[in-house]
């Protein structure tokens, strides 16, 4: 993604929960429940990637200690997993996460959690091929259930569905004018 990509920078901007390992002088503001100038040691906050993921890869000068230790977000969950394994068309993934992929993608850079990989290609293949035949079929996209899906797609997929059914307008309106010209 690009450096101005507005996309990268909202999944950038998304919470990670993490456990800051060691005291950090100056950062008390940063838990806001706190009157505290500094950030001690086993204290939970959840920080933005793009911070989390800087504090998680350095290390104290001197030491090998990390500063803080990286949780799996909520949005990624064991739970949200087993609700994808099961049936992916059924979880509303923009009430989880509005970057649900590039968050996914974010985590998967830093963990190696090959069971959560293996779920989000998956679920990415199945709410696709779902996503690509509503968008050919836009009459059925307004139905209850469908019209549930479709508010529950995350940004990546909205994108996929304006696309697909953008390029279904236009074969059709081809096929129209080919036909109006014979």
């Amino acid at each position: 993604m690009s450096y101005y990509d507005i996309d990268a920078i909202l999944t950038d901007a998304q919470k990670l929960p993490c456990t800051f390992e060691v005291d950090v002088p100056g950062l008390g503001y940063l838990e806001s429940s706190s009157s505290s100038p500094d950030i001690k040691a086993g204290t939970r906050l959840q920080l933005p990637v793009w911070l989390a993921e800087m504090l998680a890869v350095s290390q104290r000068l001197g030491t090998l200690t990390n500063v803080i230790t990286l949780d799996i977000p909520s949005a990624l969950s064991p739970r949200v997993q087993n609700a994808l394994k099961a049936d992916p068309r059924t979880v509303e993934l923009r009430s989880l996460a509005t970057h649900f992929y590039g968050l996914g993608q974010r985590v998967l850079g830093l963990f190696e959690e090959d069971e959560l990989c293996e779920v989000l290609i998956n679920s990415y293949k199945l709410r696709a091929a779902e996503i690509a035949d509503l968008a050919h079929n836009p009459q059925g996209a307004i139905s209850g259930e469908a019209g549930a899906f479709l508010r529950g797609l995350e940004e990546e997929e909205r994108q996929l569905f304006r696309v697909a059914h953008d390029s279904s307008k236009a074969i059709k309106q081809y096929m129209g004018v080919r036909e109006g010209k014979k």
